[in-house]
């Protein structure tokens, strides 16, 4: 089971690692806590009803991927500012102010029904700082504690390559005025804690595609938006780019970077058995 915050989320950070498990005859679920109903675009799609447009490219991105089943937890969408605002009377709850606990019993509830013996979530940062990013990490927690499920790893970036990355880009992209590259020295996971590397240039067709999907987030905004970005990628670049993933699992001692998500399942699972 993949928990995301908004639509577009498993595309950019997961989408490889889904569409590998799927393709190896595992069930693959996709549960997002938000519709995504405040993420950028142009005006008309947000006049027409962002929510609805992006759970339409959800599940057409799960399609892409081999997901079994697209879930929504059925929270608002925070926003970027890290002040959510406050329910609409009738409307619901942003996720990011949301009960912890409360929210993990909606997620523990999927855990059981679908005998997840993986998660995903976020690290601590929740990556670039989103605050329902946050709330992912969270709320995934105490879910697969309340379900009992084994094996939890965290979706991160390396943050000694993004950082290399983005000094590369520099010289060739020029940012906008508002972003700060220093800002990411404390986003995503540090080199030292991330346990698997997980390759998936194989399945870059997938991935590529399941971004695409996501017409909604590749326009608006008042700079270049990064789904447009790596969309316009070479294949060869796009591979490059795009073509590993990485995951934190908490708990593991000290040994080599793992390359299969589910390398430490087998053993994990035992030792449940045996307590």
């Amino acid at each position: 089971m993949f928990f995301h915050a908004h639509p577009d989320d498993e595309a950019l950070l997961t989408a490889g690692t889904m569409a590998g498990l799927a393709r190896r005859g595992h069930r693959v679920v996709l549960v997002l806590a938000t519709a995504g109903e405040r993420g950028l675009t142009s005006t008309a799609l947000r006049d027409s009803g962002l929510g609805g447009v992006r759970r339409a490219e959800a599940h057409a991105s799960a399609r892409i991927l081999g997901c079994a089943r697209v879930a929504f937890l059925g929270y608002a969408d925070s926003g970027h500012s890290g002040t959510p605002e406050a329910p609409a009377p009738g409307g619901a709850q942003p996720f990011a102010s949301a009960d912890v606990d409360e929210a993990a019993g909606r997620l523990a509830a999927l855990l059981t029904e679908e005998g997840a013996d993986l998660l995903t979530v976020y690290d601590p940062a929740g990556g670039y700082g989103h605050p329902d990013h946050v709330q992912v990490h969270h709320v995934g927690y105490r879910a697969a504690q309340l379900a009992g499920t084994p094996v939890v790893l965290e979706a991160t970036v390396d943050r000694t390559l993004l950082l290399r990355g983005l000094r590369a880009a520099s010289w060739v992209h020029r940012f906008p005025p508002q972003f700060d590259r220093d800002s990411f020295r404390q986003a995503y996971g540090a080199r030292a804690d991330i346990t698997h590397r997980v390759p998936v240039k194989r399945y870059w067709r997938a991935k590529r595609a399941s971004l695409a999907a996501h017409l909604s987030q590749a326009q608006g905004g008042d700079s270049e938006r990064t789904l447009a970005a790596l969309g316009r990628l070479p294949g060869p670049a796009f591979r490059q780019v795009l073509g590993t993933e990485w995951y934190i699992q908490r708990g593991l001692p000290a040994g080599p970077v793992l390359r299969d998500p589910l390398a430490t399942l087998a053993g994990t699972l035992a030792t449940a058995a045996r307590r």
